[in-house]
């Protein structure tokens, strides 16, 4: 077990049970016969049960939110981000509990898990903020006497289909948003994760309830991707924001977009740091060392590729190598290690499957990978952090693996062919470049530059703040949570024009008399 914490009092402290009900309008649990395990990647254990979301409870839940709806958007918006600014002051006093959680139960370190809680208290201090601001525009008309503008409604019923990498961020980045902007959410958390589902929905829905709010707000069900398509095919649900694999997004979207709803994607990347002549090596393995290992290599902005001038091309790899040597993999509650465990046994199969085709394309690997075994590895679910000098045509280094592979590019001549290397991936995710020349800075940057939603200059491709959009183009699939004006995706646009004249002129100086 953990050597930092008691994960029965952990569990205790969140009201999480062995058996949990895994369908919720709020303070409203249903059970059923059929469950799925949560187990932990960090030493194979099973924490809990969830009983999986039936089709009649299901109906029940979206009979419940379209109900609260009908009040919460009545809500004065400032109001209902006073409720957001209640959920993030619980999350305040539970920070330690829920880390703690999301690091046993999806296996990244605790001060990640932790890092992750307070993402969902900025977002909602971004969200409270936010409920005063959510402006529209005027504009002048061509008619006189009249006035023309444009303002925003909610939406309704907002699904959320996320990704286990994010176990609790991901939902609070869209929830907190949603629920200003007067949405009611429906959520199905990844079933390799479900009880931080439970734990989220138990906090939220204590806040609801002390509120006096309706039953609804906040909704919950659980199991595979057959339950997500609950979401996914109902009309009744204007929009759907899903994060995983680029293959599950195109599903969701062809799925969402068939009865013309609207979908947000969070899809996968494939992430560069390009590192030219000018580049601070220090910072370089810096950033780049924790992007292709932090999280296990399970993070949408992992770094997947380091694509290096050959000019700094053996300085840059030596430096690397030589960080490698001291990463210490192991229980990731345990704060002394640097790395911990892939989510599954079938994540360990894909990350083997990776390493064994880059050498058959004719990559070297020069860290080498391999499964951990013995004493603390006990899941089976700790490998090594590897190392290919690869080829960026290679069909593996093409393709996403979510686990830590780090491929080794080489480029000649200027920024430029870094960058189109960089480019040339059907992912469009996070990206970055090192380097202290400020032409190569700003080229990158710039329309001619990099093609991802996230472009950084000597920082790491892997993380972002809550104050910016995030999110990705091409296959990644050009969706934006979180911060800036992303909260538009959750309301309707709606344009509207006052004539206080007595006169009825038509747009255009069409003429129409009776």
């Amino acid at each position: 077990m953990s050597e930092t914490i008691n994960i029965k009092e952990t569990l205790k402290s969140l009201g999480i049970e062995e058996h949990n009900s895994g369908s919720s309008t709020g303070n409203k649990w249903f059970g059923s016969t059929k469950s799925i395990s949560s187990v932990s990647p960090v030493d194979g254990s099973q924490i809990g049960t969830v009983s999986i979301t039936s089709p009649e409870q299901y109906e029940m839940i979206m009979s419940s939110a379209s109900t609260a709806f009908k009040s919460w958007r009545t809500l004065p918006a400032p109001q209902r981000g006073e409720i957001v600014r209640q959920f993030g002051e619980r999350l305040r006093v539970l920070k330690k509990p829920l880390g703690e959680l999301v690091s046993y139960e999806m296996g990244k370190s605790l001060q990640e898990g932790l890092g992750e809680v307070q993402e969902m208290i900025d977002i909602c201090d971004f969200a409270v903020g936010l409920s005063r601001q959510l402006h529209g525009l005027t504009m002048h008309s061509e008619r006189p006497g009249h006035r023309m503008y444009e303002q925003y409604h909610p939406l309704g019923t907002v699904g959320i289909i996320s990704a286990f990498n994010f176990p609790v961020a991901v939902w609070a980045w869209n929830t907190a948003l949603a629920w200003i902007c007067g949405d009611v959410c429906v959520w199905k958390p990844s079933e390799k994760t479900p009880l931080c589902g439970i734990a989220c929905q138990k906090i939220a829905a204590a806040v609801f309830a002390e509120n006096n709010l309706p039953e609804g707000i906040s909704c919950l069900i659980n199991g595979d991707y057959s339950v997500g398509e609950f979401l996914t095919k109902d009309k009744r649900v204007p929009l759907v924001s899903a994060t995983g694999s680029t293959r599950m997004g195109r599903i969701v979207a062809k799925t969402v977009g068939e009865r013309l709803g609207k979908s947000l994607l969070e899809l996968g990347g494939n992430n560069a740091i390009i590192v030219t002549p000018d580049a601070d090596i220090k910072m370089t393995v810096i950033g780049a060392v924790f992007g292709a290992v932090g999280t296990a290599g399970q993070r949408c902005t992992s770094t997947r590729r380091l694509i290096v001038h050959e000019a700094v091309y053996d300085t840059v790899k030596t430096a690397v190598l030589q960080a490698y040597k001291q990463l210490r993999i192991g229980n990731p509650l345990d704060q002394n290690n640097h790395v911990g465990p892939l989510i599954d046994k079938g994540a360990v199969e894909n990350y083997q499957k990776a390493l064994k085709e880059v050498v058959a394309e004719g990559g070297k690997i020069i860290v080498e990978g391999g499964v951990l075994s013995g004493a603390g590895y006990e899941s089976g679910c700790y490998v090594k952090p590897a190392i290919a000098e690869a080829n960026n045509s290679f069909k593996i280094v093409q393709h996403e693996t979510f686990a830590p592979v780090l491929y080794l590019l080489k480029y000649s001549g200027g920024v430029q062919n870094a960058i189109e290397l960089q480019n040339n991936v059907a992912q469009g995710l996070s990206s970055a470049i090192m380097t202290n020349n400020l032409r190569e800075a700003e080229f990158f940057l710039s329309q001619s530059g990099s093609d991802c939603g996230i472009a950084n200059v000597n920082i790491g491709t892997s993380g972002a703040e809550i104050g910016g959009a995030f999110g990705g183009e091409k296959d990644t699939g050009g969706g934006r949570e979180s911060g800036s004006d992303a909260w538009k995706i959750y309301m309707r646009r709606q344009t509207n024009t006052i004539n206080y004249t007595s006169d009825l002129p038509l747009a255009q100086g069409i003429k129409f008399d009776l």
